[in-house]
């Protein structure tokens, strides 16, 4: 009698750096996106941290995602290079409400540039967060700013993000997993379907939210 055919099962690890200025909310974005939850009591990350994601990718492909959530003082970018190694994509994170950390958003990506970067020589894929999105009201304006922010810097990309309401948390880390997968396979975005993702969720635990983000062509 045939055996059954056995399904084979690629399990991917990528390690994703979560940078930026104190206080912008990366502990919380982890959180949230790793374990589904907000908590209100704020303690500050000391050196580095750790969150592990898993995503369904496909039917025979998993990936990890080890989230290193990097302290935001002044001290701990003397031990970035360490914590940068064998990096394969950055969240890089400010606070909407405070526009200094936006400012020292482009100093954190221009230190990953110089410390890190993929076999290929390409930059780590990074894409930039608005976070405390609920603290205000975003006019146009600011989007094309934003807009103008990421070409400047090299970002592929930007969300407004809330740790708190749950908003472009899923979504903003499925777009880097794209990137991260199409660097990984050498695939081009011609080449890939773009519905791949399934982030692990119950259906509908996850409203769709206000989507802002500049992308280039890949």
């Amino acid at each position: 009698m045939a055996r059954s055919p056995v399904a084979l099962c690629t399990d991917k690890l990528f390690k994703v750096l979560v940078i930026g200025d104190l206080g912008v909310g990366k502990s919380s974005i982890i959180l949230r996106y790793v374990k589904k939850r907000f908590d209100k009591a704020y303690k500050t990350t000391i050196g580095v941290d750790f969150g592990l994601k898993t995503i369904e990718w496909d039917a025979k492909t998993l990936v990890r995602l080890q989230l290193w959530d990097i302290a935001g003082q002044e001290q701990y970018k003397k031990m970035s290079r360490v914590y940068y190694k064998e990096a394969m994509g950055a969240l890089v994170v400010f606070d909407i409400t405070n526009r200094s950390t936006l400012e020292a958003a482009s100093e954190w990506k221009q230190d990953l540039d110089s410390k890190v970067c993929l076999d290929s020589g390409s930059p780590v894929p990074a894409v930039l967060l608005a976070n405390k999105c609920d603290m205000t009201d975003r006019k146009r304006e600011e989007a094309s700013s934003l807009d103008r922010f990421c070409e400047e810097n090299s970002f592929l990309g930007w969300f407004e993000t809330s740790a708190k309401d749950n908003i472009n948390i899923d979504e903003a880390g499925a777009f880097l997993v794209k990137q991260m997968m199409l660097n990984d396979t050498g695939l081009s975005s011609e080449e890939y379907h773009g519905d791949r993702i399934k982030v692990n969720q119950a259906p509908g635990e996850i409203q769709s939210q206000s989507l802002c983000c500049w992308r280039p062509r890949l």
